[in-house]
């Protein structure tokens, strides 16, 4: 019997709808995979993870022994639901530089091999910017939780379910490990032509009004403190994302042939 060939894929990567929701698929198992894995051996660890996120509120309840304020499970099933929750928190956060990559890999076989190798300067900035933005969180917590349970009335105590504790805490450090992105599609954008290093810095205004309306959205806190911690490197990291597309571009200008520039009116030499 003749052996069954697959057809080749084509130099620039082109697929049929249906190769395309395979590749989806394949790509969406081996980032699930990787999650799945990670969040086992979370689970394994979970006394330490539970520490460790429970850090901030220990720091500040003992930072404020007048006030009554404790976690506590409310529920038989609490302890079992606050273990999965937190292991696949942990899984998607360790398991990021496997996910990331697959939804960069899904999306190269749509891109020319010159963008390609631009792409992948700016994956390797994506996982390092994610867990910065998910340190950033985990740095300021004790400040945000402080400013949050001081408003609480005097003779009145904060009794805090454990299960929406860590719902607020990992809420909170993926917002922030998401919006570190930010730069990054501002790049990619960029190396496809579809954003100017001229649209960024003509539109700086209005990214910077866009920046912090986000920031006040997007944290699960409502203070100010938290929005202004979580504007302040996304507007830095805006103008970063700009300095890297202007190199771009001026790259891009130096390779641009002579000929592209010639009027169409103008007559041929040849």
């Amino acid at each position: 019997m003749a052996r069954l060939r697959r057809r080749p894929r084509e130099p620039e990567g082109r697929m049929t709808l249906g190769e395309h929701f395979k590749e989806f698929r394949r790509r969406l198992f081996i980032a699930a995979a990787a999650v799945l894995v990670t969040s086992i051996v979370a689970g394994v660890f979970y006394d330490r993870v539970f520490a460790f996120l429970s850090e901030p509120f220990n720091e500040y309840k003992l930072a404020n022994p007048q006030n009554d304020i404790s976690l506590n499970f409310g529920e038989a099933t609490s302890a079992l639901s606050n273990l999965i929750s937190l292991s696949i928190f942990v899984g998607v956060v360790v398991a990021s530089p496997v996910w990331l990559y697959q939804i960069w890999a899904f999306i190269v076989p749509g891109l020319t091999r010159k963008e390609k190798r631009i792409s992948l300067a700016f994956l390797g900035a994506t996982v390092p910017l994610f867990l910065l933005g998910c340190a950033l969180a985990y740095a300021i917590l004790p400040q945000s939780l402080s400013i949050l349970y001081g408003l609480s009335p005097s003779g009145t105590s904060n009794i805090q379910q454990v299960s929406m504790y860590f719902s607020f805490v990992t809420r909170f450090i993926l917002v922030f490990g998401i919006g570190f992105l930010f730069p990054v599609v501002l790049v990619g954008l960029n190396a496809i032509g579809a954003m100017p290093a001229t649209r960024l810095i003509k539109g700086w205004r209005v990214a910077i009004v866009l920046i912090f309306v986000f920031a006040a959205v997007a944290t699960p806190t409502a203070d100010p403190f938290t929005m202004f911690v979580f504007a302040a490197p996304l507007t830095l990291l805006y103008f970063g994302a700009w300095l890297v597309c202007r190199l771009l571009d001026k790259r891009k200008a130096a390779n641009r042939p002579d000929w592209l520039d010639v009027d169409d009116t103008e007559a041929s030499s040849l």
